[in-house]
């Protein structure tokens, strides 16, 4: 008795069984070009931590549509300029952001601004929240 499945190393179904994925025709084959860019999906698109998801439900911060395109745009005004971890100033929120990895660490509001000193950052971006 083989009892590899249970370690996951092999698989516990008979590899006759197994359905192998068809091969694409050599004319219908995606460019590299389009599987790159499936794969990596907008390169303007930010992300949120876990850290920076959990302090915007803590601090009953809502983003719309609009926020999150003034965050991008502040984003790539960052990176425009060569930073690597930026302060975005967006009305009474800031959001410290990762550039190189479009990725948003943490956001703060308002209430807890006054409190907070903000360190290991190069740059700050404030945005024109109408």
């Amino acid at each position: 008795m083989d009892i590899r499945h249970l370690t996951g190393r092999v698989s516990p179904v008979a590899p006759s069984t197994v359905q192998r994925k068809q091969q694409t025709p050599a004319n219908q084959k995606d460019s590299f070009a389009e599987i790159l860019s499936r794969v990596s999906g907008d390169k303007n698109q930010i992300q949120f931590s876990g850290h920076a998801l959990k302090r915007l439900e803590e601090r009953n911060i809502q983003l719309n549509a609009s926020d999150v395109s003034r965050i991008q745009e502040a984003v790539n005004r960052a990176a425009g300029k060569g930073s690597k971890e930026s302060l975005i100033l967006d009305g009474d929120n800031a959001y410290v952001v990762n550039v190189p990895n479009r990725t948003v660490i943490t956001a703060v509001d308002q209430l807890d601004m006054r409190e907070r000193v903000f360190t290991q950052i190069d740059s700050a971006v404030f945005t024109n929240k109408e």
